[in-house]
This record gives structure tokens, sequence and C-alpha cells, in this order.
């Protein structure tokens, strides 16, 4: 009852002020203005944050159904006391992000018969942030070392990074953690463990003359690995009780639904978001391991997330996209020259200014869309809004923007096949001369009315395989 009281006095208040302000006018007879019109003082809405001491938490605790129990003390309370009220905003950032990865986390789980619960480690690890970089190079939702995810088949070369693969890094943990729990029989020495190495622990276990759980071998660990455990026990408990500590999402994220999909072949992610109509950006927040907007060779079986709203028009035209989307050296070359952007760098960006390359002004006309303008020229939305600062996609009408092509590129025949053919139209009106870069199913899409089938057909093609210079009857 009190804390109903408490919760609703910044209700209260200014309605009884307003209320003995009236009557102060009929009292005394002041009229300045009619009470109808009387302007009532807004209310200022503030978020609350619930009051609770130790004995209420290690109540709950206690109550809570969990195959990782654990008991509360003063060290956990603190860092309850620092998610549930000093650092509300990173709480309610995990809360935004747990529906895109706990679903996977709890499948894994259940497959390997361990607790539900291991699930918020990974708040611990990274915020859940599948491109979270430690200061010692560990990386992932997981947070792996290059040595120790090598040993669970996640590998790492300069464009993937499977470390950062939200279902290869999660199989990776579970499969860790899982063997530390059998190495220490106790889930609080196997997250110690996860957090500092075995050896470490089994060093502790040993100064403390052969204790056996974490509180005993405490003072013997690494100074991190004493907070890290009771932030897990933490975090646990908050977020099996965020309605007690008032953390309600006013605009919760949802998960992409996605369809995985095998090219075998090196392949090129800009290309695929602009004949797809995907957001190159959802690419990349589907595909979090690869680095550069690429697919290398050494990658090719791998496969590729995309929505799975453009999944079945990708799988109908599968052989069409594939010879649109491959990889080419100058695209290779330019891709891996722009930076990587980071989850922990919001303010970072994919693209610079390119240098060595063409640029045109482009005049913003009626109907023109961010999509159509980089489709037109060869490029991306995120190209153009990098290029021209522009922090989101609306344009208007007699806007200049600045938009880079490159010559004898991938790029730049890409923009040639989507623009006027001066220079593409042989003298015959009804051949075509293919570009670099070029593949069947652009000229279909650039000559409406002729499918890909019909110009294998005039051209006698038992393929989609097309070379530059060659000449293709289109009707």
């Amino acid at each position: 009852m009190k804390k109903l009281i408490k919760n609703l006095l910044p209700v209260f208040i200014p309605v009884l002020l307003f209320q003995n302000n009236i009557h102060a006018q009929e009292l005394f007879g002041i009229n300045n203005s009619p009470i109808e019109e009387e302007t009532i003082s807004p209310i200022y809405q503030f978020e609350y944050i619930p009051d609770f001491n130790y004995n209420e938490v290690a109540k709950k605790i206690k109550a809570m159904d969990t195959d990782m129990p654990f008991e509360l003390n003063e060290r956990i309370f603190s860092f309850i006391n620092y998610f549930a009220v000093r650092n509300r905003d990173y709480t309610k950032m995990v809360l935004q992000r747990q529906d895109i990865y706990f679903p996977l986390f709890e499948q894994s789980l259940a497959e390997h018969n361990m607790p539900d619960d291991i699930k918020y480690l990974a708040i611990i690890e990274s915020g859940l942030n599948p491109k979270a970089k430690s200061r010692v190079g560990a990386m992932g939702l997981w947070q792996f070392m290059p040595a120790t995810g090598k040993q669970y088949s996640l590998n790492v070369n300069r464009d993937i990074d499977d470390r950062m693969d939200p279902e290869m890094s999660t199989e990776a943990a579970v499969k860790y953690l899982k063997s530390l729990h059998r190495m220490f029989g106790n889930w609080e020495l196997a997250l110690a463990a996860y957090n500092c190495g075995p050896g470490n622990v089994r060093k502790a276990i040993r100064r403390s003359g052969g204790k056996t759980t974490f509180w005993e071998v405490y003072n013997h660990l690494p100074k991190e690995t004493r907070s890290y455990v009771p932030q897990f026990q933490a975090i646990m408990y908050v977020l099996r009780h965020t309605e007690d500590h008032n953390f309600v999402l006013e605009n919760p994220t949802y998960p992409i639904v996605y369809e995985k999909i095998k090219f075998n072949q090196e392949l090129d992610l800009e290309q695929l978001a602009n004949i797809t109509g995907i957001c190159i950006e959802d690419l990349e927040h589907l595909n979090p391991s690869v680095q550069h907007r690429l697919i290398p060779s050494t990658n090719m079986h791998m496969a590729v997330r995309v929505p799975k709203s453009k999944s079945e028009f990708i799988t109908q035209n599968h052989e069409q996209f594939s010879e649109a989307v491959k990889l080419t050296t100058d695209r290779s070359i330019a891709l891996r020259s722009t930076p990587v952007k980071s989850m922990n760098s919001p303010a970072a960006t994919n693209t610079t200014t390119p240098t060595n390359q063409n640029k045109i002004t482009y005049v913003v006309k009626s109907g023109d869309v961010l999509g159509a303008i980089a489709q037109k020229h060869g490029t991306t939305v995120t190209n153009i809004k990098a290029w021209n600062n522009l922090s989101t996609n609306t344009i208007k009408i007699g806007q200049k923007l600045a938009i880079y092509t490159k010559s004898n590129t991938f790029d730049k025949a890409v923009a040639q096949n989507k623009t006027t053919s001066t220079n593409v139209i042989s003298d015959d009106p009804k051949t075509y001369t293919v570009q670099p870069g070029d593949s069947l199913w652009l000229i279909s899409k650039k000559y409406n009315g002729i499918s890909i089938d019909q110009i294998k057909k005039l051209n006698n093609l038992n393929t989609n395989q097309i070379k530059p210079g060659q000449k293709l009857i289109i009707g």
C-alpha cells in the first residue's frame, strides 16, 4: 500500500493544488478569469523506480524456479542495485535485444539439456551485441578468443569471423560451458572458468586448500572473475523480475524472420541487396560474421540469411541472381577498402568518400527515392547517404546529390546497364553488346518484354554464361 501511495503522489499533488486554488478563489472572492478557463499545470511524467530492500530480494531469489540456484549476498545485491537503479539504460538496452537472440539460446541449451538461465550470460559477455569486441580481442555474443573459438570450429579470416555468427557461436559456447561443468561439477565454477580459463580456476581451488565452490575460492580468483559471476546472478534476477522494477519497453524490438540460402560461390552482398530490394543494413544485421559485405571463395558454401519476405523471390530466381551477384576482383578490392562498422560505435560509417572515381551530381526529381537513385547508378543507399551526410532517407525535389562511379569496374557496368544505352547497343537495334558485370537477368530487366529463356533461344545458348564484348540478339 505504501508503494502504491508513493507511486501516485506525483499525480495527486498537482490535482490537490489545483483544487485548493479554486477553493481560494471562492473564499476570498478572487475571480481573475472564469473557472472553466483555468489552465491546469502539466503533470510531469518521470520514470518511477520502485524501492526494494535486501530481504525482499532474498525472498524472491529463494522462490525462483531455476536450475542455477544461488543465495543472495551483499556482492550480488550491489549488482542488482546497479542493473535495477544505477544503470537502467543498460538493462533496457539488453531488454530491447533479448527477443532477437534468446529464442536461439533457449533452443541450443534445451538441445544440450542445460539450464535455460545460462542465456543471461551473453548479456554479461557482450550486452547481446554480436559484433562486440573486447580490449583483448574476444569477439561476438559469447566473446570467444581466436584460439578457443578455433577449438569449436569458429574460424576467422579477413572477411568472415565465425565468432560473430549468432548460431555458430551459441553452439560453441554451449558446448564449451557443458565441458566446463563436467570438469568442475558446479555451474558457478564453470561460469568462472568461462571468464578466466579453467587453469585459473584450478589454481584458485589449490590455493584455497581444495575447496569446491565459487564463494569458497572467491578470494583466490582473478579480480574480474570475482565480479563476473555475481553480475550474471544479478542480471538473471533482474530480468526475471522486470515488472517488479518497472522495466516496461515502449518500443520493443522485433527480430527479422529469415531464411538461409546457399549460393555456393563468391558473393557481393551489396549487389544482392541492389537487385532484390533488401536493405543492406538488414543483410548486415542478419549476417554479422560478414565483415566487408562480401563472401570470399574460402567461405563460398556458407548460407546467407535473407529476410523471409524475400526468400521465395530469390529462390525462384536463384540461377539468375547467382550470375548477377558474383563477386569480381574490382568489387572485392572496393568492398575491402571500406571501414567495417561496429555496433559499439553507432557513429561509425561503412563508407568513406571514394578516391580515383568519377563524381557526378544528381538533381532530385519528383517521385525520386534513394533506392531507385542508387539502383540507377549501380551503388547503394548507404553509400549515397554517406557521401552526402544524410542521416535519413528523406530527399526533396531539387536537392543535389554527389554520386561516385568507377570507370571500367563492376559498379560502372551496372550503372550503364540501368541507364540509357547509347554506348551499349550496337548499330543493329536488335542486338546488345555484353558489358563487364552483365548477366542475362540484368539484360532481361533492361529490355522489358524479353525473358532470359527467350534470349537464350535467340542466341542458341545452353547456359547462362556470357562474356564482355559478346553480341546478343535481343529481339
